[in-house]
C-alpha cells in the first residue's frame, strides 16, 4: 500500500505500470462495503486506486459536513490487507485549487428526485468530484455501492454526458445482521436508536411481498403508513420506481424491473436504503 496526498505524484507512479486501472472513491470511515468494493476491484484489475476524500460541495448542510464521521487511522489499517494499492488521500486544494464550487448538470429528472428534492445540489457536488476524479486518473472501471443506487444511475448518466471512457460497476449493498445497509452514518446513530433503524430493511421486505397484489402508488401509500407511529423514526420519502430510469408507473409491467427506494431519519441520523423488487 503506498499513500499519496497529490494526484500528480499518484499518476507519477502509474506512468509505466500496465494493466487495467480500477478506481473505487469513497469518504471514509471504511465499512465491510467499501471492502467488498476494494476487493472486487483488486481481483479485476492490475492497478487500484482507492481514494478517501469527504468532498464538500456535495453536502447541503455545513452541520452534516462537520459531523460527517473521520476515522483515518483506521481507514489506513484496513487498508494495509491489500499490499498493491494506491491509496489517494488529497487536501482540498488539491482537487478544488482555486475555488470549492460544484459544477452544475443537467440529468433531467433523475436528480430531481428522492436525495435530489431533500439535498438540493447534492449530485452537482457528487458528480463534479466524480468527473475530477475520472478526468485526472482516467480509470477503466470504477466501483460503486448499490446502497446509493440513485448516486450510480447518475453517474452513469455523468459518463455517457460528459464522453468519458470509465465503464461503471455497480456492487451489491452489504448489511449488517439484521438487514440494515452498512453505512458510514451507522456509527452515528445514538444509544437506543440502533434498533430502531430495522424498520428500514423489513419495509423494503414488505414492498417485494405487497407488488404481488398492489400497484406502485397503492404499495407506496401502504408501506409509509407503517412509519405513521415509528417511534424514533421519520419518513422522508418511500418511492417505487422503474430500475433502469427511476421512472414512475401507475402499473407493474412485466416487461420492467423495479425497485424500491427509502429515506428515514432516525434520530438525528438520515439513513437511505433500497431493494430490487423484480
Amino acid at each position: 500500500m503506498k499513500t499519496f496526498i497529490s494526484h500528480k505524484k499518484l499518476n507519477n507512479e502509474l506512468r509505466n505500470s500496465e494493466g487495467s486501472l480500477g478506481l473505487v472513491a469513497t469518504m471514509g470511515s471504511l465499512h465491510r462495503g467499501h471492502i467488498s468494493l476494494i476487493e472486487k476491484a483488486t481481483a479485476n484489475n492490475t492497478n487500484v486506486i482507492v481514494s478517501i476524500f469527504i468532498n464538500p460541495t456535495q453536502f447541503d448542510e455545513n452541520q452534516d459536513l462537520r459531523n460527517y464521521p473521520k476515522n483515518l487511522q483506521n481507514d489506513l489499517q484496513l487498508l494495509q490487507n491489500f499490499p498493491n494499492i494506491l491509496v489517494y488521500i488529497p487536501e482540498i486544494s488539491d482537487l478544488y485549487p482555486k475555488k470549492i464550487k460544484a459544477k452544475n448538470y443537467d440529468f433531467g429528472k433523475l436528480d430531481k428526485i428522492m436525495e435530489g428534492e431533500f439535498r438540493p445540489g447534492h449530485f452537482n457536488g457528487v458528480s463534479t468530484i466524480v468527473e475530477k476524479l475520472f478526468t485526472i486518473f482516467y480509470p477503466d472501471f470504477a466501483y460503486f455501492g448499490e446502497k446509493d443506487f440513485q448516486q450510480v444511475i447518475i453517474i452513469k448518466a455523468l459518463v455517457e454526458q460528459q464522453e468519458l471512457s470509465t465503464k461503471i460497476i455497480s456492487c451489491p449493498t452489504i448489511r449488517e445482521n439484521d438487514g440494515l445497509a452498512m453505512s458510514s452514518r451507522n456509527q452515528l446513530l445514538k444509544e437506543g436508536y440502533r434498533k430502531n433503524a430495522a424498520i428500514i430493511h423489513n419495509s423494503l421486505l414488505e414492498a417485494k411481498q405487497l407488488m404481488k397484489s398492489m400497484n406502485p402508488p397503492q404499495l407506496e401509500k401502504t408501506v409509509a403508513a407503517k412509519f405513521f407511529n415509528a417511534e424514533g423514526v421519520d419518513l422522508e420519502y418511500f418511492k417505487v420506481l422503474t430500475n433502469d430510469s427511476l421512472a414512475e408507473r401507475k402499473k407493474f409491467n412485466k416487461a420492467e424491473a423495479y425497485r424500491a427506494f427509502i429515506a428515514c431519519r432516525i434520530g438525528e441520523v438520515r439513513l437511505i436504503d433500497n431493494i430490487i423488487l423484480t
